[in-house]
């Protein structure tokens, strides 16, 4: 039988600072970053995720290189912020079912701070830990299906007919 090597879990930290300036007014949350993404210094990296070929498929306009910079300018262009519920955990390579000792963002003082009328959680796992730090904030927040390549019951098209009716204006 062969053996398979499963890394053992480690404490990690975020990274990088959200996406939000003041003319963000829809706050998207996933869990936490990815390898990949924690790598690169940006959200939803990892190249088998759908979250940049969901948003071009919906808008049309996104930068073909996925340059961070430019996705950074692309997002604020639509009212965008990007950020993610847990700041810290530990966490075994990017498995969110294995999250762990997580420590939340601070999601109140971004939503204070900045014109945030709606916070688009991105998948379960984010909603899990959102809907147990932020009860007083699920008034304005939508759980949307994840984009992450884990969540295999919705297809790409399925995520644009969900998540398009919150990303429009």
């Amino acid at each position: 039988m062969k053996r398979i090597h499963v890394p053992a879990s480690v404490r990690v930290s975020h990274g990088f600072p959200p996406v939000i300036d003041s003319t963000s007014r829809i706050l998207i949350l996933g869990s936490f970053p990815s390898v990949r993404s924690r790598q690169e210094d940006f959200f939803y990296m990892h190249p088998r995720n759908r979250f940049w070929p969901m948003m071009d498929q919906i808008f049309g306009d996104l930068p073909a290189d996925r340059n961070p910079q430019n996705l950074r300018q692309w997002l604020r262009n639509h009212g965008f912020a990007l950020y993610d519920v847990v700041e810290s955990c530990l966490i075994r390579g990017s498995a969110d079912g294995s999250l762990r000792d997580v420590e939340l963002a601070d999601i109140r003082s971004l939503v204070s701070r900045y014109p945030i009328e709606t916070i688009l959680l991105n998948g379960q796992t984010a909603g899990r830990f959102f809907e147990k730090g932020f009860p007083d904030l699920l008034s304005r927040t939508v759980c949307l299906p994840s984009t992450s390549p884990a969540n295999a019951r919705t297809g790409l098209m399925g995520l644009c007919q969900r998540w398009k009716p919150y990303l429009l204006p």
